[in-house]
């Protein structure tokens, strides 16, 4: 269905780099991207442009944009958001989403990969001594940073530092003017190995993803449209909020199927238990 066909992928921040040669190799496809398409102005990281949709939303619009200005029916996009992690406590997240479009095919398919290895921060400073200490703590220079006057003034930032001679010098501007910077990292692909790490995870279960077939109409994309909680407790058999099934369901035929216990086990630990454990 993909050999040999050209995709595009949707990009401005390098993600070909990772995501490219996993497609070629699983799918067969000849992947490409325009370096005109600008990416930003969907929305950009540091606020000068905010993001009106949500990331999955804004995946699709990039990619179909992009899609509509190279004449091409095969294309993929990413989109990553930051900021604490939904059930760990006090630790970042990087949420990243992948959409694979084929317009001659009808088919849309989506990977999510939810990671707590991000580098993700910020931090105000007034000294040259506790700039250095928050380079160090993000893995700098392989990963860049980006300075500017306060946490949400768009007024002077500056982006992409990744040498050290750079950093002292806009951080001594800036500190002239200002008396204070805030200092973040720089989340854009291309600036982030961390962060592209995670966007190579969500390719990987991307293309398994599009190579599981429905066994109905074996239509490529065959995944878990929901987690159905309800795992019964061992101690009282109440519904718990753990995953009891996962129902996978295909877009084309509506074919469905109910995966029952897909932790492997058919009772939840009393502690996890809003009534055993309240």
């Amino acid at each position: 269905m993909f050999q040999n066909r050209k995709l595009l992928i949707a990009t401005k921040h390098q993600k070909e780099n990772v995501i490219a040669p996993i497609l070629e190799k699983e799918l067969g496809v000849i992947c490409f991207i325009d370096e005109t398409f600008d990416t930003d102005t969907l929305g950009t990281f540091t606020g000068e442009i905010e993001r009106e949709l949500d990331p999955i939303s804004t995946a699709r619009e990039k990619c179909l944009r992009a899609m509509k200005m190279n004449d091409c029916d095969l294309g993929i996009a990413s989109e990553g958001s930051f900021g604490p992690h939904p059930s760990l406590f006090f630790v970042s997240a990087d949420d990243e989403f992948l959409i694979f479009i084929d317009k001659k095919n009808n088919l849309e398919i989506i990977a999510r990969e939810l990671s707590p290895e991000t580098n993700f921060n910020g931090k105000e400073l007034k000294t040259e001594s506790e700039l250095l200490d928050f380079a160090n703590s993000i893995g700098f220079p392989a990963h860049g940073l980006i300075l500017r006057k306060t946490k949400d003034d768009v007024s002077e930032i500056r982006k992409g530092i990744t040498d050290l001679e750079s950093l002292k010098t806009v951080f001594n501007h800036l500190h002239s003017k200002y008396h204070a910077v805030y200092a973040e990292t720089d989340m854009r692909a291309m600036y982030n190995p961390t962060r592209m790490k995670v966007i190579k995870k969500a390719a990987k279960k991307l293309v398994e993803k599009i190579k599981s077939a429905c066994p109905e109409c074996q239509m490529p994309g065959f995944g878990i449209t929901q987690a159905k909680k309800g795992l019964e407790c061992s101690l009282c058999g109440s519904p718990t909020n753990s995953t009891l099934s996962y129902i996978y369901q295909c877009q084309h035929c509506k074919y469905t199927k109910e995966d029952m216990f897909p932790n492997k086990k058919k009772t939840e630990d009393p502690m996890y238990c809003d009534y055993c454990n309240p």
